[in-house]
């Protein structure tokens, strides 16, 4: 199959931009043999690698990626690693008991592996933190659908404690928010430090990853082939860790949803517009509405500085024009300046654009596609926690090792076939538009 497009990523991966200038990348030039090939070094990607150099030892394995390590999606993400229910398409996140039940055990997998990954490989407090998160509400409408989510974590008996404005203010600083909805176990990372130190700890235990290496076609001869612009990889096996990118390789056409989200990171903050700020040194908050702003304030390599992330769009080429970034931009501009009066003269430094993907019906592509090909795809806008699940399921899947995780992976159904364009472009976009007005002052 030759690979029909390469996607592209608008903007810079900002979280990349704050760690020191990596080594020159190592990329395939010539033609290699692997036990394994691994297709991509996201989350999923490097997920499935540590897992096969747990379970299958003296095996060789290969990771090709399209980009450098953190510029592509798993860079460009707002760093949570959620445990509890968190569907991006709903409301209020949530779905049936039985459902959430068996994705918090999932979800809860997923973040125990990337806390193993943290300790094996020495990574910082900075990289990875399971710190909890919270649902924050600007807006009465935002403040009973955190009453309802705490109803059903109720029902789920599920821990959870619900926050004032007080508590709120001596958080982040802010007179915006009206309340919060804390539950202790995600995880909060800096996404290039995690995938850049996860990668390093994967290299000095016999992984080899070769950066800006797309592959441009794959095809099978007894044992699968990988073409990139300067070299080849054969293995019998590869897992596919590309997410949407899987349609390009001819799989799943019509039942993935492109979908671009969009976040603004700013200059460092002068020490004196921190103490204006007040609240804590660190912090993030995601959105009561699901349409709404997630906030983050960091502190660490690159100084203290705030990121503000909002809006979707459908785009089936994968691709967004830099006028569209642009124009998204001026309303991260107005989400900063409604919560962080404090700091009008505050410039964001870096805006950027993160690939996501999605099906109608909530459901990942974990599967033997053909013979020896295994597919970790489709994190339905979640990459941290359900890529690094799809990645450990698809090896798990590739080695025969069971588990009731994989068992309801491979029970579930197909993503749902999406209408023909243009009709889905026009109705998803009018849907999102429509989520992103009617989240108001959550926006």
């Amino acid at each position: 199959m030759d690979v029909s497009r390469l996607p592209r990523d608008p903007g810079p991966a900002a979280w990349n931009r704050l760690l020191p200038e990596p080594s020159s990348p190592t990329t395939l030039d010539g033609v290699e043999t692997a036990d394994w090939l691994i297709i991509g070094a996201g989350f999923a990607g490097l997920a499935a690698a540590r897992r096969l150099s747990v379970a299958c030892r003296g095996d060789r394995i290969t990771i090709l990626d399209a980009t450098r390590l953190a510029e592509g999606p798993a860079g460009r993400n707002s760093g949570f690693m959620i445990d509890l229910p968190h569907d991006l398409s709903s409301a209020s996140y949530v779905s049936g008991l039985d459902a959430d039940r068996a994705r918090i055990d999932d979800n809860r997998r997923a973040i125990d592996f990337a806390e193993d990954m943290v300790a094996s490989f020495g990574l910082t407090e900075e990289a990875f933190s399971r710190t909890g998160k919270i649902n924050a509400a600007a807006t009465s409408k935002g403040l009973k659908t955190n009453a309802a989510y705490a109803a059903h974590l109720n029902d789920l008996k599920e821990p959870y404690e619900l926050l004032d404005t007080t508590a709120m203010r001596d958080l982040t600083g802010l007179d915006y928010y009206h309340g919060g909805l804390f539950t202790p176990g995600a995880a909060i990372i800096q996404p290039a430090m995690f995938v850049r130190g996860v990668a390093t700890g994967l290299r000095s235990d016999r992984v080899t990853i070769y950066e800006l290496s797309p592959v441009i076609k794959l095809e099978r001869q007894g044992d699968w082939i990988a073409t990139t612009e300067r070299g080849r990889v054969t293995a019998p096996r590869v897992i596919m860790a590309v997410n949407g990118h899987i349609n390009s390789f001819g799989f799943e056409a019509g039942r993935l949803m492109h979908v671009f989200t969009y976040a603004s990171m700013t200059r460092a903050l002068t020490s004196d517009e921190v103490v204006r700020l007040g609240g804590a040194q660190t912090w993030g908050v995601l959105p009561a509405d699901p349409q709404g702003s997630t906030v983050r304030r960091i502190s660490g390599q690159g100084g203290d500085r705030i990121v503000v992330r909002n809006r979707f769009t459908f785009d089936p080429s994968m691709e967004v024009s830099d006028e569209r970034l642009s124009q998204i931009g001026r309303t991260h501009y107005r989400s900063f300046a409604a919560r962080f009066p404090m700091l009008p003269d505050v410039d964001m430094e870096y805006r950027w654009g993160g690939r996501l993907c999605l099906s109608l019906n909530d459901v990942q592509v974990v599967r033997e596609v053909d013979d020896g090909l295994f597919a970790a795809c489709c994190q339905n806008g979640l990459g941290t926690v359900r890529g690094t699940l799809a990645g450990m399921l698809a090896a798990d899947l590739a080695t025969g090792v069971p588990s009731p995780a994989l068992d309801r992976m491979l029970e579930s159904d197909r993503p749902k076939r999406l209408p023909l364009e243009p009709l889905a472009s026009l109705g998803a976009n009018i849907r999102l538009r429509w989520g992103a007005s009617r989240a108001g002052k959550e926006l």
